[in-house]
Order: structure tokens, then sequence, then C-alpha cells
């Protein structure tokens, strides 16, 4: 999977006849391009991620009876505090790895949830996972095109650029919110 700009477009003026940017000028695609539409709804849902998952959490926590979560699950707050765990060390680590100018070669990480005062509790975990999805948005928000183009190879997924990164982070939300949502049927 690959998030790699297309170079459809590029130079083309816009409605108000300035040139679009292209990929070695750097600047960002026009709002209303392919790239630019493409980049707001991932980034639309990256910020949505915290609180569509606080909302099916509590609803999980509300309705599990203490130790009655199935086997092999984890708690509403063991989720969310997954999230932030693997916010923090994979995708934040990464884009981190991505902005310093390296070409990395990513490994399958899955990390457990986070444990530390703050995530001890729903409500803490809660509040880290959004806050940490906020830290990953300012990383990202203000990329120019090559920033944008910036890629590294995973084991599993190949090239990633970082949309595509982004486009796995939003993935693992989803994955992780389904099966809090079955929960609750």
């Amino acid at each position: 999977m690959t998030g790699s700009a297309s170079p459809a477009g590029e130079g083309v003026p816009d409605s108000a006849g300035k040139p679009a940017p292209d990929s070695a000028g750097g600047g960002e695609p026009a709002p209303d391009s392919a790239d630019g539409v493409a980049r707001r709804t991932l980034l639309d849902r990256l910020a949505a991620g915290p609180s569509g998952m606080a909302s099916v959490a509590l609803q999980v926590a509300a309705a599990e009876a203490p130790g009655g979560t199935p086997p092999g699950e984890w708690t509403a707050r063991e989720a969310v505090a997954h999230l932030a765990a693997v916010e923090a060390a994979v995708f934040q680590a990464r884009l981190d790895q991505l902005a310093a100018g390296e070409a990395p070669m990513w490994a399958w990480t899955e990390p457990g949830p986070l444990d530390t005062q703050e995530t001890a509790t729903l409500d803490g975990a809660l509040g880290t996972f959004a806050a940490l999805r906020s830290g990953t948005l300012a990383r990202v928000t203000g990329l120019d095109e090559a920033g944008w183009a910036r890629a590294g190879t995973h084991a599993t997924y190949g090239r990633l650029d970082v949309a595509g990164l982004l486009g796995v982070v939003v993935d693992h939300d989803d994955e992780h919110l389904a099966a809090l949502e079955a929960r609750v049927g």
C-alpha cells in the first residue's frame, strides 16, 4: 500500500489562474485536487479517531461486568491504552524517522496496552490517546509535498509514504473500534 502523490495536474493552473505546485517546487496540492481531498479526508479520519473510540469504549465499559471481558479480549481501557501505545511507539516514532530524512525499514510492531498512571483508568487512557493523536496530527498538518513524499519500507505493507502510513493508522483504529462495537451489539 502506498499513498504516493499522483503527477496528474501538476503545474496546471487552478481556477484563479495560479499554477498548482509541483513535487519539485514544494507546497501543498490544491485543496480541491484529488491529493488535497484525499489528504483532508485522511486527516479528518485521524482527528475523529479518539472521539469515535471514546463513544464506543464508554459503552463497552458500562456494559462490562467486573471480570466479564471475554477470554482473550482486552477491556475497553486496555484497548484504548493499546491505541495510545501504538500511537507513540509506532506511528509517531515512524513519522519522526521520516521527518529526519531517513528511509527506514520497519518490522511489524504491536505493543500491548500503555501501562502508565495516566492510562490506569478508561478516562485517563482516552485522554492520553487523544493527546497523542493531536501530536500525530501536528506532525503532518504542515507538511509540504516533499514531506508527504517521504517513505519507509514496512515488512508487511511494503513502501509507505506519509499518507500510506497514516492509512495504516486509521485502519488500526477501525480494527479496534469494530472489535469493541461487536461487544455492544
